[in-house]
């Protein structure tokens, strides 16, 4: 599958910024199933200075900063990507929970020392005896470690509301516990901190998930949006994606931008500006299949 995606982000001020520093994490990455052929990022007013680097996860990274006086911020990211479905799911892994997180802490392979990290809390996502509890119902004893997960992630989306008048990005994640709601971050995070309290290692991914209209109606324009889900470490088997929001392992409709311990590791834009005032926020995203517009 190939798509094009297009990124817009547009602040209006109440009054005149006279300089603003940004960072944009708004580009695909390249991963086993995906490959980003193309992406730029488009800044109106034109940046003084730009440049781009990978962050210590390996995402792409645009900064810049915009020194001519403006009361209106332009970015847009536009990206074409080729992403194809694993040949097959995750396979049978009896091996039980508890099993896949003593090896995860004596391993010395390179490849789990670099997940271990993603056992430990992160600015959004404490553990807590309440996420031990709430995960025990799906990690019984001996349970083997996908069946568990893939258990946690339906009882998320079966039990949590999507509400996204319920929360914020600041929301602690102990208020989405309580009140049963929120979004697909909050629901990513939530899953991350179940894992992460039960000693295993999880990580946050951003990206989108292609909309498709009802079936004899045309696909709406700006009906996407980004989205979010998470990841947890099996050794034997690597990272393994799954999607609390709609209870489903990732597919070939779904594009990664980046991951990171939360949603704060990838926010896809955030700055610093001198003046301003009050400001409106306005984001757009359009994904569609590049063989259906050409």
């Amino acid at each position: 599958m190939r798509y094009r995606v297009n990124h817009r982000t547009e602040y209006t001020y109440s009054h005149p910024v006279k300089l603003c520093h940004n960072e944009a994490r708004l580009q695909p990455r390249s991963t086993p199933y995906q490959r980003c052929e193309q992406s730029h990022i488009s800044v109106e007013p034109a940046p003084t200075v730009s440049t781009e680097r990978e962050d210590i996860f390996g995402n792409r990274v645009v900064y810049f900063a915009v020194e001519d006086e403006h009361q209106q911020l332009v970015v847009t990211s536009t990206s074409e990507i080729e992403r194809w479905h694993p040949s097959q799911a995750p396979p049978d892994h009896p091996m039980g929970w508890e099993d896949t997180r003593r090896n995860v802490r004596a391993s010395d392979d390179p490849e789990v020392r670099a997940a271990q990290q993603f056992c430990l809390e992160s600015p959004s996502i404490e553990t807590s005896p309440e996420l031990v509890s709430y995960a025990q119902s799906s990690f019984a004893p001996g349970r083997p470690m996908l069946e568990a997960l893939v258990d946690l992630s339906s009882r998320i989306h079966r039990e949590f509301e999507f509400d996204p008048e319920r929360t914020t990005v600041q929301t602690h994640l102990s208020e989405v516990l309580a009140h049963r709601g929120g979004v697909c971050q909050d629901f990513a995070h939530l899953g991350i901190g179940c894992l992460r309290s039960l000693g295993l290692p999880a990580r946050y991914v951003s990206g989108y998930l292609e909309t498709l209209p009802p079936p004899g109606k045309p696909k709406l324009v700006g009906a996407d949006a980004s989205h979010a889900w998470l990841s947890a470490f099996v050794p034997e088997l690597g990272w393994v994606d799954i999607d609390p929001t709609n209870d489903q392992l990732p597919d070939d409709r779904y594009v990664t931008i980046g991951w990171g311990r939360d949603y704060t590791d990838v926010t896809p834009f955030k700055g610093v500006l001198y003046g301003g005032g009050d400001h409106t926020l306005d984001v757009g995203v359009d994904m569609q299949r590049i063989d259906s517009i050409e």
